[in-house]
This record gives C-alpha cells, sequence and structure tokens, in this order.
C-alpha cells in the first residue's frame, strides 16, 4: 500500500475557507484510502498545512482524482504557491541473518 502526502502554505486569512474546502476534499477522496485521511498543520508555523491519505491501492487513479477534485473544490484559492503531492511506501521487512539459514 502507497500513503500520499500533500503539503503547502496556506494564506491565514483565508484559513476558514481553507478548512472548509480541504475537510470536503478529504471526504471526496476517502473512497480512494484504506483509512480515513486527515488533515494537520505544521507545529511552527500554522500557514503551513498537510493532507495525510494512508493506504492506497492504485496509487495512479487517486492522484487523477486527486487532481480532479482540487480543481473542482478551487483549492487554489487558498494556497500559497503551490500544492506538493509525495508518495511513500513501507517497505518489506529484509529477513534476519538468523532466518536466512
Amino acid at each position: 500500500m502507497r500513503h500520499a502526502y500533500v503539503y503547502y502554505r496556506i494564506d491565514l486569512t483565508q484559513a476558514g475557507l481553507a478548512a472548509s474546502q480541504v475537510d470536503a476534499l478529504l471526504r471526496a477522496m476517502a473512497a480512494h484510502c484504506g483509512q480515513h485521511p486527515h488533515r494537520m498543520q505544521r507545529c511552527d508555523d500554522p500557514a503551513t498545512w498537510m493532507e495525510v491519505y494512508p493506504n492506497i491501492a492504485d496509487f495512479v487513479a487517486f492522484s487523477m482524482a486527486l487532481d480532479a477534485a482540487t480543481q473542482a473544490l478551487d483549492c487554489a484559492a487558498f494556497v500559497v504557491g503551490e500544492r506538493h503531492l509525495e508518495c511513500f511506501f513501507a517497505p518489506s521487512p529484509k529477513p534476519s541473518a538468523s532466518s536466512a539459514g
């Protein structure tokens, strides 16, 4: 499974709009995730937000749906700069030396 992280800065004067739109985005994207997506704010910078999308089975379909939903909800209205999408996965554990034998 893959996990997506989207980070960006918002215009703090638009924080209410941002919260409403991002929450709608998370609800729209929930069908693409194995667990509920959620948003976070950076501890030392309240203008930096992150969306977390866990357990994505089809990252290509997720990415296309995220682009469409982001445009439909006009997320650019409150973002300063660009949204950055990162994809991560948990690597398979390496066999231990004692089990290789």
